[in-house]
């Protein structure tokens, strides 16, 4: 009796430690997600404003974004292979290997615009087409923290805001592709491109936020019906 005793306890005692390595992985695909968050706003700084200084920063600052990414994805496969986790707990773990790749993609969408930086002025010289870029910007960066916002909280209501809310951003882009093909003289093809690869990263940043929230929507209910996002 007491041996089968023991041995529930050291059970028991093994699925706690479990559960905080759980926890703690969790809590740090929110640091990172504060990495992403940080160099969202430096290129909504580079955008409006065109600042070399803050681009040659949010290049720099890439590479823990990255780090991150290959350390946490280490620690995922460790746990599946070390633990072996059924049921919601592997789901759990195949969800932040799914989370963190969106992540580091947002990231590296955002540096898509950063790089544009020398080439913006082009934009500026045409405000209703620069105006819809701010808002596209804008936009991408709320649907990010409303995405980070219900993974910290496993809000699966919120989550389900992201695809609703991303068809603002959808207009956004229609506009500004109305805007190109008004464009006409002479420069009007450089200004299209740069145009074009800042608005396509803008609305990615947008789809990737929606996948973000479905796979969260997933995790909590075991609906494979959330994955659709992701087919893209």
């Amino acid at each position: 009796m007491t041996e089968l005793a023991g041995a529930r306890g050291g059970g028991h005692r093994f699925r706690s430690h479990f559960e905080g390595e759980l926890d703690q992985l969790r809590l740090q695909v929110e640091v990172m997600a504060v990495r992403v968050s940080e160099a969202l706003r430096r290129m909504g700084v580079v955008l409006a404003t065109g600042d070399l200084g803050e681009a040659r920063a949010a290049l720099a600052a890439d590479d823990e974004v990255d780090a991150m990414l290959v350390s946490l994805t280490e620690r995922c496969y460790d746990l599946i292979r070390r633990e072996g986790p059924v049921a919601s707990d592997l789901r759990f773990l195949v969800s932040v290997l799914r989370v963190l790749e969106e992540l580091e993609r947002i990231a590296d969408l955002s540096l898509r615009v950063v790089k544009q930086a020398p080439q913006l002025h082009l934009v500026v010289a045409h405000p209703p087409m620069f105006s819809t870029l701010l808002d596209m910007a804008e936009e991408a960066k709320a649907l990010y923290r409303t995405a980070v916002d219900a993974w910290s909280t496993q809000d699966p209501q919120l989550a389900r805001t992201l695809a609703v809310r991303n068809q603002v951003m959808d207009g956004h882009y229609a506009a500004l592709l109305d805007h190109i093909l008004a464009l006409d003289g002479r420069g009007a093809a450089k200004v299209a491109v740069v145009s074009v690869l800042v608005g396509r990263a803008l609305e990615r940043i947008a789809d990737h936020t929606v996948i973000v929230g479905e796979r969260l929507r997933y995790l909590l209910t075991g609906d494979p019906a959330h994955l659709a996002a992701e087919v893209r």
